[in-house]
């Protein structure tokens, strides 16, 4: 049974409609809060609040519904950036797999990769907002106006200074088959201790973040500069690489690797880079952010 509303018709308990654009207000969450189990709460939250709003006033569903989603992360990320400025060590996103979740991409993978999350860390809760529903799914200005309760004129604003900072911050990225090309070169070199090797890949300005959140042992401060970091991994190559098994995923739709002991994922690796060589590595290391990835089968 069903109830006219506008042009649409709402299923009694609103689960049809909900169903039909989860992968979007996950997207639209993820993408801002960079964490995907903050994003899965904000999914439930508005799962709440769709069952307990009258629907018949409710003339778009997809728009209410993606407006809930993108207020509530609004609020969540200015609460986060608190919580963060106290966090142990670098704070990294939390990967996501997309290789078994393919739908957090599928609109458009803007917005998802890691060096884009970083750097949409530094924006403003509502410039991360008017970004991601315009450069990630396509959200006309004035929906964007409507969604974030400012004029359009504000809304353009907002997503042309977010493309502003991004672009001041961002180098050109190599394609994936060479960030695969020079992450799989760098473990290889790695494992070995290699600093001549580890060198040769790595760009002068390289920054090696390692974000453990104070539950594992990992640098607590970025390690900056090609010598500097080459030297870094070489000293802790003997006790880190020894029976670990390397297995290439691709995460938030960019080449990675899981290192896992005894069957059990203990980092994600990824890097970005250049046409200079990798200028990023991300250790992600921290047990709660990994509960993407699978054991690896021995």
């Amino acid at each position: 049974m069903t109830s006219r509303v506008g042009e649409e018709r709402i299923s009694t308990d609103g689960l049809e409609e909900f169903a039909a654009v989860r992968p979007r207000l996950f997207g639209i969450a993820y993408r801002m809060l960079g964490s995907a189990a903050e994003a899965e709460d904000i999914v439930q939250e508005v799962w709440i609040r769709w069952q307990g709003y009258d629907r018949r006033q409710v003339r778009n569903a997809p728009a209410f519904l993606a407006t809930t989603a993108t207020r509530l992360a609004i609020n969540a990320a200015q609460s986060a950036h608190a919580r963060r400025e106290t966090y142990i060590g670098p704070w990294l996103p939390e990967p996501v797999d997309t290789s078994r979740d393919p739908a957090l991409g599928a609109e458009r993978a803007e917005a998802l990769e890691f060096a884009v999350l970083l750097l949409l860390e530094r924006l403003s809760a509502t410039e991360r907002a008017a970004y991601v529903l315009r450069e990630a799914f396509d959200y006309p200005y004035e929906q964007i106006a409507e969604v974030l309760q400012q004029s359009e004129a504000n809304a353009r604003q907002l997503v042309s200074r977010a493309r502003k900072h991004l672009a001041e911050e961002r180098k050109s990225a190599v394609s994936a088959a060479e960030q695969r090309r020079l992450l799989d070169a760098f473990v290889a070199a790695a494992q070995t201790g290699n600093i001549a090797h580890l060198e040769q890949l790595l760009a002068e300005d390289v920054v090696s973040y390692s974000d453990g959140g104070g539950a594992v042992r990992a640098s607590r401060f970025p390690v900056l500069g090609r010598e500097r970091v080459a030297k870094f991994v070489h000293a802790f190559a003997p006790r880190f690489w020894t029976g670990v098994e390397v297995a290439p995923i691709e995460t938030n739709g960019r080449p990675g690797v899981a290192l896992a002991k005894d069957g059990a994922v203990f980092a994600v690796l990824t890097v970005t880079a250049s046409q200079e060589g990798i200028d990023r590595l991300l250790w992600v290391m921290n047990p709660a952010k990994l509960g993407a990835y699978v054991p690896v089968a021995g």
